[in-house]
């Protein structure tokens, strides 16, 4: 009997050894629990099909897939790389022309900012399967609507590239690196309005539409890029902080057949960004999206191709900013669906093609947080919305006259669609907080699941020998009233009699969000790390942060990082309250604007937090680029206490608890200068701190064996301090 007794315990001492198998750093940022995608997934416009990228791991070659949406079936290969000496080294990506007939293949792909590079791109004839290099480290190539020429970017200058000659055409010719960018933004347009490509083709493929950035008198940035060299390379690019010189912009329209540019007239306005440019489904017309530098007014403009006489459509107007989106899309009689949030909430609008609102057509105290597309055949408008509460994203339709709206989505999570381009059928990318990415192909007609079609219940089923915890969702009220979203990672041997070090999470920027029902990104595998080594992580999305409706993201304009930090502070004081926390051991952590955050929180709130890591921080908003910075601020020169109240660089003689302070030495985002500066202050206050610098590493920190290093530095320093 007791040696059966001594079996048993055993057998419970190995299950037990099993199921709380401990995580690791090198697990987690070496893609250990990487789920699986349908990489690269397009749908077709011509047929009902879509594509996938795929990777043969046996030939160690990739394919772009075609398949069927109503059975899901491969139709055929479009192409192999295995078939093809000249794409030995791959596919990065790769875009159809407008009949689907010929493919423009990128690889060798060199990154620039956060959306750019150049690419060496090969022209792909689908029907003859024949493959030839056209272009050699180009930007965004771009085939015309009917398919006979390339318009790209090279050094800063406009070409067109005829496919049939293969003579190239050179559309500007005065572009030059730090002074003049034809057809391609610069890097506050890139970063801040996120896009790259600034030409457009009219529908009929005769003009062609750039943007012109006269970047001469922006001032310059210089950062020394290391490598392993005998002497540091600098690295000079045009960066306007806030206050300073933007790019002037202007806009034209280019004849192909006549070889000549007109320019359209912006006049009127002074100081301005073209947010947006695109040709409509009226080849004459070209529209634009002209903002003034305070963000808070946008004029849609309707431009004639022939004689580049411009009219406002619609004006947007706000008392704190307008958010510009590309959510802008005509039917085919050119009138438009727009997203705005002028009632309050981002809705769903319908204009006809002279500007008069025809309809809204969402309405609620929620957002619409994605607008897929419009079935004109049934006038069915499709979207993502927050209507079952703030933290989760489910797929609707509904009439174009905001009648008969569908929820099409089950599960409660994320979800997100892909539509054929009959609108019948859609592909749902689902995942939540305990379920990893699934895909199924859905009827759009009432969202049930046809079939499924990639799971990832392999990632699934290696997770459960972890025993991880999960989150736990909650609303937080402060003492001072406000309702706050947050989650909760608890030990998974959890006692509440116990008393446990808390470590909080935030980013906090405007319009960001934190606190959402979604699969678990790679940081979260460090959060229940730290968990499995006695921690309880938090994070609480404060005010200022997105899709709770306008007044709830506005409120910090003027004065970013007040209110936020308050919610931290306020948050962090609640929580301590909890009687199984010990408010004497809480920690704060973020990256970017949660790194301004962290660094904030450990100076304004030096009785609360212990300690506090920031990473890549803005620590002066006057360090930090226009574009983003002013929208929230206005300029140094009109809200100098907005910046200066609000900047934990001026706080460093509060610094009580224990400070960790890393940055990228090459982050061309949020500067070096940033960490220098602050480093200089503390220094000169007298304050204890720890800090690491990553050389050449630009915002992201990451590249070989960086990531591991740096997540066990932070995880040892909250060992250590917290």
């Amino acid at each position: 009997m007791k040696s059966k007794q001594l079996v048993v315990l055993f057998l419970l001492s190995c299950f037990c050894l099993v199921a709380q198998q401990k995580l690791s750093v090198e697990e987690i940022y070496s893609g250990a629990f990487r789920s699986e995608t349908m990489e690269e997934l397009i749908a077709m416009k011509n047929t009902n099909q879509y594509t996938v990228l795929n990777f043969d791991r046996s030939t160690r070659s990739m394919q772009i897939d075609l398949y069927d949406f109503a059975t899901l079936k491969k139709i055929n290969t479009i192409i192999d790389t295995k078939n093809f000496p000249l794409l030995v080294n791959g596919i990065d990506s790769f875009v159809f022309s407008k009949d689907e007939k010929q493919l423009l293949l990128a690889n060798t792909t060199n990154q620039i900012y956060r959306h750019s590079f150049t690419a060496n791109y090969f022209l792909y004839d689908i029907q003859i399967k024949k493959l030839t290099k056209i272009l050699e480290q180009v930007q965004e190539p771009t085939f015309s609507p009917d398919g006979l020429k390339i318009g790209f970017v090279k050094e800063n200058n406009l070409f067109i590239y005829d496919i049939a000659s293969q003579k190239t055409t050179q559309v500007t010719t005065d572009g030059n690196k730090n002074s003049i960018i034809n057809g391609i933004t610069d890097w506050v347009y890139e970063e801040e309005f996120a896009y790259v490509r600034a030409f457009d083709w009219s529908a009929d493929s005769k003009r062609l539409a750039y943007i012109r950035f006269d970047e001469s008198q922006v001032p310059e940035f210089s950062m020394s890029i290391f490598q392993k060299e005998l002497y540091p390379k600098i690295e000079t690019f045009k960066y306007p902080k806030a206050g300073e010189k933007n790019s002037e912009v202007a806009l034209f329209i280019y004849d192909v057949a006549a070889g000549s540019s007109k320019t359209v007239n912006l006049g009127n306005y002074k100081d301005f960004y073209i947010a947006r440019m695109k040709w409509t489904k009226d080849a004459n017309v070209l529209c634009a999206q002209i903002l003034n530098r305070h963000q808070d007014t946008l004029d849609l403009l309707f431009i004639d191709g022939t004689t580049a006489a411009s009219k406002v459509v619609l004006n947007e107007k706000d008392t704190a900013y307008v958010d510009v989106t590309d959510n802008l899309t005509f039917l085919n009689d050119n009138s438009f669906i727009w997203t705005s949030e002028k009632d309050g909430f981002n809705h769903i609008y319908l204009y006809d093609k002279t500007g008069k609102l025809k309809n809204q057509i969402t309405k609620g105290n929620w957002e619409v947080t994605a607008y897929y597309g419009l079935d004109e055949k049934t006038k069915t408008v499709f979207y993502q919305s927050v209507e079952n509460g703030s933290t989760v994203r489910d797929v609707y339709k509904i009439g174009l006259d905001g009648k008969n709206k569908v929820k099409l989505s089950e599960k409660e999570g994320t979800n997100a669609a892909t539509f054929s381009p009959n609108f019948q059928f859609f592909i749902n990318t689902f995942s939540n907080v305990n379920t990893p990415t699934l895909y199924t192909l859905n009827s759009a007609s009432n969202g049930k699941v046809i079939q499924p079609i990639l799971n990832n219940n392999a990632l699934a089923e290696k997770l459960k020998k972890y025993n991880l915890p999960t989150k736990e969702f909650f609303e937080l009220t402060t003492e001072k009233g406000n309702k706050l979203n947050a989650w909760m990672i608890k030990p998974k041997d959890f006692d509440a009699t116990k008393k446990y070090p808390v470590f909080m999470n935030q980013y906090s920027g405007p319009g960001s969000q934190q606190v959402a029902n979604d699969g678990l990104d790679i940081n979260d595998y460090w959060f229940m790390l730290l968990s499995q080594q006695g921690y309880i992580i938090v994070c609480v999305d404060g005010r200022g942060t997105g899709f709770k409706g306008a007044a709830f993201k506005k409120v910090t304009q003027k004065q970013l990082g007040k209110l936020e930090v308050e919610d931290q502070i306020d948050a962090a004081k609640d929580i301590g309250k909890y009687s199984y926390v010990d408010k004497s051991r809480i920690g704060i952590f973020g990256w970017s604007y949660g790194g301004f955050m962290s660094s904030n929180c450990i100076m304004k709130g030096a009785d609360i937090f212990k300690m506090a890591i920031a990473v890549a921080p803005v620590t002066n908003w006057r360090f930090y680029d226009t574009i983003y910075t002013e929208r929230y601020l206005q300029t140094p020169q009109e809200n100098a206490s907005g910046y200066d109240d609000n900047s934990p660089i001026n706080f460093v003689s509060k610094l009580k608890g224990n400070f960790l302070l890393i940055h990228g030495s090459a982050d061309d985002n949020v500067h070096l200068q940033n960490s220098m500066q602050m480093i200089e202050a503390l220094v000169q206050a007298n304050k204890q701190f720890d800090w690491a610098i990553y050389p050449d590493k630009n915002h992201g920190i990451y590249g070989g064996k960086t990531r591991i290093q740096l997540f066990n530095k932070m995880t040892n320093f909250i060992k250590e301090k917290l």
